[in-house]
């Protein structure tokens, strides 16, 4: 079977659910293939900063999952036991300034409904692609597998938005030019009983001597816990027994100890997450553009994942609606140019973004007793001062948003 379209976009996360909604509210025709059906795919990230929640918005998909979202008003930093830094989101001068905590199936249901209603994309799905389609030196579409026999989608662009371990930046061989930087971490996620005493609107971090933790809230009243572990130490860690990992929660928080405990009875009740960066060069080639982890790779620090995505997707979306309202024959070098303009509006704030996870990576892991006081003064400072939190969270957490005249009520996104 073989499928005309204008954007085949190969990826059903958040980011290529967006754009096709995006491109399907600008008229453009597409086909989307995701490698599992429905909604059944295995995420950590649920965390949408305050400017994913304006791009939610803006694709007028925020009232559908409003229900479903947690809203959440701190960030709160631990260090040696004394909390050195705690961030009031709604402090921020913007108009959307909390993020929000959405388990990812209920995002991406809501993408694909809101996409249906409009009936400009054909899903395929379960569908994978195992081969890009060429003209000479451009790529035409791709060729794909599903339960029902082989298909061949053939587009005018394709739109590589399948994530970090991308089959589409392989098989056009954009993949040469990538960067891979390997963090000095790796993540071992679970999930716990929620504490009682805990502040379930909190995102936390502990953080001990050299090791640290993430603490966040789930949409299931769960606990979401991200142990930071040296960069291939797992092998190490369950060499010492479960025993050794409650140890290690209970170092960062003692008041989890028992949690831990009834929770995590076998190591099949966590998941290992290898955590690097990948920059990409060149986020294009002809017939292909790449978004999200598939062109910029980012670590779970601050949750940025999700958001770029996003972000990629609304920015990308007008920029080929436009190219591909030109002649056919004047297409190819528009869509060029479309992909080269997307990737200098948005590289920027990847790279913003990515140098302040390695730094905050940096603070996480020191070790010495010294450079751990001067860390602990770092936050003090930050936490004493809204104009140095609003410069260090800005970059990460409103890079599409400018702050409202004081004149201007701020808006609720949510109440949980």
């Amino acid at each position: 079977m073989t499928i005309a379209t204008e954007v085949c976009v190969v990826g059903g996360g958040p980011g290529g659910r967006a754009l096709a909604l995006a491109l399907g509210r600008l008229g453009r025709r597409v086909v989307l293939l995701e490698q599992r059906a429905g909604a059944a795919r295995i995420f950590r990230g649920e965390s949408i900063s305050p400017d994913g929640v304006r791009l939610l918005a803006g694709l007028g998909v925020l009232e559908r999952v409003r229900e479903h979202a947690h809203e959440v008003r701190r960030l709160e930093i631990t260090d040696g036991g004394a909390r050195v830094l705690d961030i009031r989101f709604e402090t921020f001068p913007y108009a959307y300034r909390h993020p929000v905590e959405l388990a990812q199936p209920v995002l991406l249901s809501a993408l694909a409904r809101a996409t249906a209603e409009q009936g400009r994309c054909t899903v395929l799905e379960p569908a994978s692609a195992v081969e890009l389609l060429r003209d000479g030196g451009t790529v035409r579409g791709v060729r794909a597998t599903t339960p029902d026999g082989p298909v061949e989608i053939r587009a005018d662009v394709t739109v590589g938005a399948d994530g970090r371990y991308s089959t589409v930046r392989r098989l056009c061989g954009i993949e040469r030019g990538a960067r891979r930087t390997d963090l000095d971490r790796d993540v071992v996620w679970m999930k716990l009983p929620f504490p009682a005493a805990w502040d379930r609107c909190a995102y936390r971090v502990r953080i001990s001597s050299g090791r640290h933790g993430l603490f966040l809230p789930s949409t299931d009243g769960t606990l979401r816990v991200g142990l930071n572990i040296p960069k291939g130490g797992l092998r190490e860690l369950r060499s010492g027994g479960l025993g050794l990992l409650h140890a290690r929660l209970a170092e960062l928080a003692p008041e989890l100890e028992q949690e831990a405990v009834a929770a995590l009875r076998s190591w099949s009740d966590t998941t290992l997450l290898d955590i690097f960066t990948t920059e990409v060069r060149r986020w294009s080639a002809p017939g292909v553009v790449l978004i999200g982890d598939a062109a910029h790779t980012l670590s779970p620090i601050l949750g940025q994942g999700v958001n770029h995505a996003l972000a990629d997707a609304v920015a990308l979306a007008p920029l080929l609606a436009e190219a591909l309202a030109e002649p056919r024959s004047a297409r190819p070098a528009a869509l060029a140019a479309a992909a080269l303009t997307f990737q200098q509006a948005r590289q920027g704030a990847v790279r913003r973004s990515r140098a302040l996870q390695l730094r905050q990576e940096r603070m996480f892991g020191i070790e010495a007793p010294i450079a751990a006081a001067l860390r602990r003064a770092v936050y003090r400072t930050v936490n004493a001062s809204p104009a140095l939190q609003r410069r260090v969270f800005a970059p990460a957490y409103f890079p599409g948003q400018r702050p409202a005249p004081a004149d201007r009520p701020l808006r609720t996104e949510q109440r949980t």
